[in-house]
């Protein structure tokens, strides 16, 4: 054993047996000897200049970060000594003086830890390095032991300088902070150069446990800060590196206050976490993404995005009950290239995001897949329907009357599909969808784009968007219609490239045409009557380029949808609350809140700033599939009596909620 281990590593093992108890230390001694041959030590750079995952806009400037720390290092010349002493009087006083480990100090807390007690500390500045660097936060007597192995072999390596200057770079100060420069902007705003000894002890008293001594927290927070505070001040006297004099007229400083700030804050963070997590469906492990220095080149257009999120922060109503939740998706027709995401106001305030998670019913947002399924069967957008309200129909799957009323049971008496597209006419989509059979209809819906996951039961009432799909399986539906026809799986990520350039992923887009072109040109002829005539002509009329699109209104005003596109662009806006059976009447002051309102002003400021300045495009010519006559399809499905239908009496508008002051 003399020849194998260093002259200093037997000095500590026969301090440490001085101290030691009976067979606790042979077994220690065992461990240590074992692991000190067995662990490897890491790149001592590598924690320190890890690197976080960008993640990148199209034209490569940066969106936020994936696991990025908060830190910014800083050589040890660029820290004061008033930082490096009061540091050491929180942490290790003897620091420059004493070895890797204080045996004492091990030995106390094996012998609490053996007795059952707390797992404790007695960790030196340079053991402390080695576990934040190196180890997981585990807490065991094994972790310690390499904790110690790590430490001694980091002392073999690196002068205490070099230690002591990687500590400060990567010790963790709350706050989302790593290392002292970080620390000193986020507590003080200033660089770790200008901070006073006052701050200095503030942020050396915070290290020994930052969220049980940050004064945002609370009275009892700051009154513990400043006793750890005093603590440090008197080890500096007590060290000499501070007189007593001095100490006397230092007064505790003032601490900015905390802010929410980061990559997750604010709409960003629904974009960065949803990234994130195709990241990790794309294979890329935690650990890659936290410091693996990857670049993500993502399919979001910075203009874009800022369009989305400049639209719904002006034009989102006024809410009185505070539950209202917005979604914006924007898909590149063809390619599937999800060019700009709105998934909610504040991801650190609620995690869900309204684009890709939450779901909502669709409303007449599906009337669209009927229409495919009736021109795929020859039935011409100029065939006349009746469309008066109420009607009543015979449901084979529940083996009962449907009774089906118009929005505002308004009447229809003759109207073609493109008059009952322009105005969502419910008692002529009912009956079209029973015409051409409701499984047609959900096997459109899949081919468009809306995932088998999504539950669609073949009942007449498919047409009317019962299904709650999310936002972003709506708006790749609707890409696909502006696509004339051609689907292309929505994604985000377009590349990954390693820390050296290399690529590690690639997307590969595959369109593919799922509906014929004269179908697609058709229903784009019936779908621009909604916003040339119909439910969204008010909302969108300033557009100033050949539009086409859907609104989704539920029977009870649960949720509010418009579906809009234009040959370059294909966007999904809704509107819903937390809970799918409250009205969202009464927000923005409406009595009756539909897809032609909001979230159709939405589409249409957000599509103006997001098309500025592209070529105006034209949709293709109408094939007129079934020719242009008047076919009368009236008598088309057979209908019951209409006694059989009961008038739905309206939801009232709820109250907004009274503020309750807690006493």
């Amino acid at each position: 054993m003399k020849s194998l281990l260093p002259e200093r590593v037997r000095t500590w093992i026969i301090r440490g047996a001085i101290f030691a108890i009976g067979g606790g230390f042979v077994l220690a001694s065992y461990l240590f000897v074992y692991s000190y041959y067995t662990v490897k030590i890491p790149d001592t750079n590598a924690y320190v200049n890890s690197q976080a995952t960008v993640i990148e806009y199209a034209d490569g400037s940066e969106i936020g970060r994936v696991g990025a720390e908060d830190r910014t290092s800083v050589p040890l010349a660029a820290i004061p000594m008033n930082v490096r002493h009061a540091i050491m009087a929180a942490e290790d006083r003897n620091f420059y003086s004493e070895h890797a480990f204080s045996p004492t100090g091990i030995l106390r807390a094996l012998y609490h830890d053996l007795l059952g007690g707390s797992l404790q500390g007695g960790s030196t500045i340079t053991q402390q390095y080695a576990k934040t660097a190196f180890l997981t936060p585990q807490r065991s007597i094994q972790r310690k032991i390499k904790e110690i192995v790590i430490a001694v072999k980091l002392e073999q390596q690196l002068s205490k300088d070099q230690i002591l200057e990687n500590y400060l770079n990567t010790i963790y100060f709350g706050r989302g902070a790593y290392g002292v420069q970080t620390a000193s902007q986020v507590f003080f705003n200033k660089d770790v150069g200008q901070l006073s000894i006052s701050q200095a002890a503030v942020l050396a008293s915070v290290l020994n446990a930052p969220g049980y001594y940050d004064p945002a927290n609370g009275p009892s927070y700051l009154k513990r800060l400043k006793d750890r505070w005093k603590y440090v001040l008197d080890g500096m006297v007590k060290a000499h590196w501070l007189t007593a004099a001095k100490e006397a007229r230092i007064s505790f400083p003032y601490i900015q206050p905390r802010v929410s700030s980061g990559s997750l804050a604010g709409p960003k963070g629904y974009v960065v976490s949803w990234i994130e997590n195709q990241l990790q469906g794309l294979g890329f492990t935690q650990d890659q993404l936290m410091q693996g220095g990857l670049i993500v080149k993502t399919t979001l257009v910075k203009k874009d995005q800022e369009a989305a999120v400049d639209a719904v922060a002006k034009h989102t109503p006024a809410d009185p009950q505070g539950n209202l939740r917005v979604a914006l998706v924007s898909i590149k027709p063809g390619t599937g290239e999800v060019v700009a995401m709105y998934g909610g106001q504040d991801y650190l305030k609620s995690q869900l995001n309204n684009a890709t998670q939450a779901i909502a019913e669709a409303g007449s947002s599906f009337k669209p897949f009927t229409l495919v399924a009736a021109l795929q069967q020859g039935i011409s957008l100029h065939s006349v329907w009746n469309g008066t309200s109420p009607q009543v129909f015979f449901d084979p799957g529940s083996q009962s009357p449907y009774p089906v009323f118009n929005y505002g049971n308004e009447q229809y008496p003759n109207v073609n599909l493109l008059d009952a597209t322009a105005n969502s006419v419910n008692t002529v989509f009912v009956p079209l969808a029973i015409k051409v059979g409701p499984q047609s209809v959900i096997d459109v819906a899949h081919l468009a784009g809306i995932p088998s996951s999504v539950a669609m039961v073949a009942s007449p009432s498919v047409t009317l968007g019962v299904a709650s799909p999310h936002v972003i399986d709506v708006a790749s539906a609707y890409a696909t219609f502006a696509a004339q026809g051609i689907y292309a799986k929505p994604y985000i990520v377009s590349e990954v490239l390693g820390n050296n350039q290399g690529v590690l992923y690639q997307a590969q887009e595959q369109p593919q045409q799922v509906f014929p072109s004269d179908v697609m040109a058709d229903l784009t002829t019936a779908l621009q009557t909604v916003t040339s005539r119909g439910t969204a002509a008010a909302a969108v009329a300033d557009l100033g380029r050949p539009s086409a699109g859907k609104t989704g209104t539920t029977t009870d005003n649960a949720s509010a949808w418009f579906n809009g596109y234009t040959p370059q662009l294909a966007t999904t806006v809704a509107l819903f609350r937390d809970n799918a059976s409250e009205s969202l009447n009464g927000i923005g002051g409406l009595n009756a809140v539909t897809g032609g309102s909001f979230p159709a002003k939405i589409w249409d400021v957000y599509t103006k700033e997001a098309l500025a300045g592209e070529p105006i495009a034209d949709f293709p010519a109408p094939a007129n599939i079934g020719g242009t006559d008047p076919t009368p399809m009236q008598n088309a499905v057979p209908t019951l009596s209409p006694s059989l239908a009961v008038t739905p009496t309206p939801k009232p508008v709820n109250p907004p909620k009274k503020s309750v002051k807690k006493k």
